[in-house]
């Protein structure tokens, strides 16, 4: 079904360290909390453990329990859910994202760019595939966390109408994170949410969250605050988006190239 507006919520919390069961139950009652029902909510980067380096000890299958949880979520709230989390499959590790429908069926996308700052790329496998996806008759690009420096992996050559980021996204590079996710929605010409978590993770690593959504001008249309908990609700309206891609045509005038 397609729709002119798309209600999306960010949630933007702290985590429970490396315990997904009380994370689950925390997310639960966030979600229990929003007045407006929305139709997507974005969980933050691996919402269920914090962005741990311990995949051997953490990562579930990837329909395990942390995946019935969304999908029962998703069913049951008649909205579609997404958040990335520690995946084992086939002896590997991966960061993934995970878009559940509404009806339970779902699409993933592995985390391509690892951050090495962290030594991600030592534990976990890189994703290759760029998820495009249709919601509502949104077009969607999900991406997580560190993709967000890589502007030509973000570029927009598929005419997606919506990017979102799921982060763990530290404090002492808030600047480096707001200008990027407003640098997107310039540069893609079309709404970016950026949803980071707050507090400290198990490394005494803070996180001031500094969640946002600009429009396709950059423009911030979200009142989030960074360091506090909050779920907030925003409308993402298609006509508008029209609007200006039709009077600043700049999307075609996009350089070709493929990414190889």
């Amino acid at each position: 079904m397609e729709s002119a507006i798309l209600k999306l919520a960010i949630a933007q919390t702290k985590l429970h360290w490396e315990d997904p069961r009380a994370n689950r139950e925390h997310f639960a009652e966030l979600l229990n909390s929003i007045t407006v029902k929305p139709d997507l909510v974005l969980l933050p980067e691996m919402f269920s453990t914090g962005f741990s380096m311990n995949p051997q000890s953490l990562a579930e299958s990837p329909e395990g329990d942390t995946f019935l949880w969304m999908q029962s979520e998703a069913q049951s709230r008649d909205l579609a859910l997404s958040g990335s989390l520690i995946i084992e499959e086939d002896g590997l590790y991966y960061n993934r994202l995970y878009f559940i429908y509404p009806d339970g069926s779902y699409k993933t996308y592995n985390k391509r760019h690892l951050f090495s700052l962290a030594g991600e790329e030592k534990v976990y496998e890189p994703g290759q595939e760029k998820l495009i996806l249709e919601y509502k008759g949104w077009r969607i690009n999900p991406q997580i966390c560190y993709d967000l420096r890589f502007p030509v992996f973000c570029r927009n050559a598929e005419n997606f109408d919506f990017q979102y980021f799921v982060a763990n996204w530290p404090e002492r590079r808030a600047e480096a994170w707001s200008t990027l996710l407003k640098a997107r929605a310039i540069e893609n010409q079309c709404y970016v949410a950026g949803l980071n978590r707050i507090g400290d993770d198990g490394n005494g690593i803070y996180h001031s969250g500094n969640s946002a959504v600009h429009d396709a001008l950059g423009a911030q249309i979200s009142q989030t605050k960074a360091h506090e908990e909050s779920v907030e609700v925003i409308i993402l309206d298609k006509e508008q988006l029209q609007k200006v891609r039709s009077k600043f045509g700049f999307l075609a005038d996009r350089d070709e190239f493929q990414i190889v």
